[in-house]
């Protein structure tokens, strides 16, 4: 079961026409697509397993990466001894660095590979994890930043009424906050991600302001994200739980992140920190450090099925899926992923459950 071949496809999928959320995602940059990286793993036998590495404007970084330099350790060697494999990856590229492009690219094939394992062995990845005591998980709409508190309003509203009773919000504003909370109400739960913006003093400052707003957690709110000595702080003086981890790369990070008391919720991301196997190594640290894991999701292709496979056999019944909340022209799974009433199942196929619709995948690859 050697790996013969792996491919590197980027997509990139329109923000549907006429969307008002559409002209202003990104926080007022104008971006007309979200740009996706897949990786193609295929066997000499023919099987075939999906992964996914963050894309977005690192996407030629991470294709190079890919391509030049991880691709080639890794051809013509086992599909199936994926902890080895990988392992041995890491090391022989740990001179260029433990984070960023070629984490990133080691990520997606990563993935892949649980995705081949479990198509060989006929099992869904959450049971080759340990299996999963649900069926489905309650999801969360993460909304892009929208600035304009009208089309945030209408973005909440639109959530709410599509069954959603848990929100993210990418504002950075306590104005924008508020008129969210407003629309909200008191028994929709709001989580706010700010994506690293404040020194410990300037997020000390704004907690004390968005504390009345009741906030499930205030997600990355400190410059650099890796000052988790900060991040303690602010978790002890803030009054609002803190969470973080998508930009934590290695097992180790975590480990220093969870020793500081940085956070009430670690989020590793799947498609940046080496994959399902190390993100099941990230269960296991928060286990026994009493830390909530909530797997950080913001894709919709093999990175989210990760994650959601994942959540289901090492989470708890609390533990909640991050849906990218914005209209596309196309899903890269149709409509078999998208949430009903505010949760998403469980797939129960074999590895990652689904493969990317190759119609899809053929009228928005780049």
């Amino acid at each position: 079961m050697k790996i013969a071949m792996i491919e590197v496809i980027a997509v990139s999928i329109p923000f549907a026409g006429g969307s008002r959320s559409a002209e202003s995602a990104w926080g007022g940059k104008n971006a007309g697509s979200a740009d996706s990286l897949l990786v193609k793993v295929t066997t000499e036998g023919g099987i075939v397993g999906w992964g996914e590495a963050f894309g977005f404007t690192a996407i030629p970084a991470v294709r190079a990466a890919i391509e030049q330099v991880i691709a080639p350790l890794c051809i013509g060697l086992s599909a199936l001894n994926i902890g080895s494999l990988m392992l041995d990856v890491q090391k022989r590229l740990h001179i260029f660095g433990r984070s960023g492009a070629i984490m990133f690219g080691i990520s997606a094939i990563d993935t892949a590979l649980w995705d081949i394992l479990g198509k060989v062995t006929g099992q869904p990845v959450h049971r080759l994890l340990g299996g999963a005591a649900v069926s489905e998980l309650t999801c969360y709409a993460s909304l892009v930043r929208y600035t304009d508190p009208q089309l945030l309003v209408e973005n909440v509203n639109r959530a709410l009424a599509d069954g959603f009773s848990h929100l993210k919000l990418h504002e950075i504003t306590v104005d924008a906050v508020r008129e969210a909370r407003n629309a909200a109400g008191d028994n929709v739960e709001i989580t706010l991600d700010v994506n690293c913006p404040w020194t410990v003093r300037q997020a000390l400052d704004m907690s004390a302001k968005l504390r009345q707003f009741n906030l499930r957690w205030l997600e990355e709110p400190i410059w650099p994200p890796e000052n988790f000595g900060g991040l303690a702080r602010l978790r002890r003086e803030g009054g609002i739980p803190i969470a973080a981890g998508e930009n934590v790369s290695t097992l180790v990070e975590f480990q220093q992140m969870l020793s500081a008391g940085a956070v009430d919720v670690v989020q590793p991301s799947p498609a940046k920190m080496g994959g399902i196997s190390e993100l099941q190594k990230v269960f296991s640290l928060a286990a026994a450090n009493a830390t909530e894991v909530m797997v950080h999701s913001f894709y919709d292709g093999p990175g989210l099925l990760a994650s959601v496979h994942a959540s289901a056999a090492l989470g708890s019944k609390d533990s909640l899926v991050e849906w990218r909340y914005f209209d596309l022209e196309a899903q890269l799974y149709g409509d078999a992923m998208r949430p009903r009433n505010g949760t998403i199942t469980v797939p129960q196929g074999p590895g990652l459950g689904f493969d990317p619709d190759a119609d899809v995948v053929r009228s928005f690859r780049v």
